[in-house]
């Protein structure tokens, strides 16, 4: 039988593949690397090819190698955080997955799989290292104490009976000290509610510290919040977390659905106990943080998908706030474009009079997906292109047209609100099915036509229930 892969043929693949590959022997030689582990760690592959392990990276020791300790053991390490300094002095920081290759019970080496972190790590200390800077102690005198965040319930603009409603709760939560959960769409304005939080409460001359988890790896967000010990892993230094920073003050996070689960364990331990320990460290620190969470899911449906940990959700939902989309308290639209026209003639230098009543009658009919934050982009981005007159429906964006039409009713404004997401979907289950037809149910020849992995098309054949046949 013709074999399918030669040895050169596979290698000319592995050379495609994103991530670094490496493939030592038992004795910690290195037998292969592609060339994304070599241009990761800056080395050049005919030199590192049945060098040792520890010739190429001499930072690392036989306890810190990830490759050396996985032949070792015989157990795997997965998305393992390490940085080294490789023979040529370059400093990585890379995330690592270890194998031990056996055969018959007999080691026979090990496979790692390396993802380069470096420049994400790199700017994640550095975001800490200047939160610390904004609140050391001889800033903050020189700041007579104020806190960082600029908003207050002044700038929560709205006199619907929602909004109303919500700022007097906000108003009240801020007086005490328990952890709060807002929540709310995309655009609601969640962080406005959370830094007049801030700004309500005795708290107001003390840090206030932003963290959105979803904007960080997993493998930095611990260090990011609870700080790193010197030897913690290779390349730690001793550095303080964000609550730490924050204690006196208040810790807002954001998204926090994206934390991974054995992430909010710890979380939690430090909502119970008051202290938290750095990564490597083994002695305790007393903080003393408010947290406020958000979200923009439902917070119960995060925890029946297993996104939040339940117990993590009813210690942060002590008081639950939830913002309202803009479709829900209409009656705010026309003081939002007063405040958006004045705002962005100041800062434009415009002197843009207002929006005609009917561009206001199509801002009321519009169901408004990105909220606030859609309306605010849209005045700003006909006022850099307007001057020195009123807005007209002229001016708006084009996919405002079915709202303009004089025929528009309640039937046609039920059709536009079908979403794009579920008209993609049965588009994409036609395209599928008609081309598994085409290729009579062959699921490799119809991932061909389709131009993508085959492994995708059954995850969607699954997802929209086509059969092969």
């Amino acid at each position: 039988m013709k074999r399918i892969l030669s040895k050169k043929n596979m290698e000319q693949v592995l050379d495609y593949i994103g991530e670094g590959i490496q493939i030592v022997n038992k004795k910690g030689k290195i037998l292969y690397c592609n060339l994304s582990a070599a241009n990761l760690d800056n080395l050049n592959r005919d030199e590192t090819i049945g060098k040792y392990v520890l010739d190429i990276y001499p930072s690392l020791t036989e306890e810190t190698s990830t490759l050396l300790r996985v032949i070792r053991t015989g157990e795997p390490i997965y998305n393992f955080q390490q940085t080294f300094l490789n023979y040529k002095g370059y400093k990585i920081t890379t995330i690592n997955s270890s194998i031990p290759i056996i055969e018959e019970g007999e080691i026979l080496g090990a496979l790692e799989i390396s993802r380069d972190i470096t420049q994400v790590k790199l700017l994640s200390e550095k975001v800490v290292e200047l939160q610390k800077q904004l609140y050391n102690e001889d800033a903050v005198k020189k700041r007579e104490k104020r806190g960082t965040a600029k908003y207050t319930f002044d700038d929560v603009i709205g006199e619907s009976k929602e909004i109303k409603k919500l700022k007097e709760k906000a108003l009240r939560a801020a007086q005490n000290l328990s952890s709060i959960m807002v929540y709310g769409s995309t655009g609601t304005g969640k962080e406005l509610i959370v830094q007049s939080i801030h700004n309500a409460s005795e708290r107001s001359s003390k840090p206030f510290i932003a963290q959105n988890c979803a904007a960080i790896p997993a493998s930095l967000l611990e260090g990011i919040l609870f700080g790193t010990s010197k030897g913690s892993f290779t390349g730690a230094d001793d550095r303080p977390g964000l609550f730490e920073l924050a204690s006196g003050g208040t810790l807002f996070l954001d998204e926090i659905n994206s934390m991974p689960i054995e992430l909010q364990s710890k979380l939690l331990r430090v909502l119970e106990e008051g202290s938290i320990r750095r990564v490597g460290d083994i002695r305790t620190r007393p903080v003393d943080v408010r947290i406020i969470a958000a979200m923009n899911m439902d917070p119960l449906e995060t925890v029946e998908k297993k996104y939040l940990r339940s117990d993590l959700f009813y210690r942060l939902n002590v008081v639950s706030l939830r913002v309202p989309d803009l479709k829900e308290r209409k009656e705010d639209i026309e003081l939002l474009v007063n405040f958006f026209i004045i705002k962005f003639n100041k800062k434009l230098n415009k002197q843009i009079l207002g929006v005609s009543s009917r561009v206001m009658e199509i801002f009321q009919r519009y169901h408004w997906p990105g909220n606030v934050r859609e309306l605010e982009n849209i005045i700003e981005g006909i006022m850099n292109i307007l001057e020195g007159r009123l807005i007209t429906e002229e001016e708006l964006p084009y996919y405002f047209k079915s709202y303009s039409s004089p025929s528009f009713n309640s039937k046609s404004m039920n059709e536009v609100k079908i979403s794009l997401k579920t008209k993609l979907q049965e588009t994409e289950k036609q395209v599928i099915a008609e081309v598994l037809m085409q290729a009579k149910g062959n699921i490799t020849t119809a991932a061909k036509l389709l131009e993508m992995p085959r492994q995708t098309l059954q995850y969607k054949m699954r997802k929209y229930k086509i059969k092969e046949s």
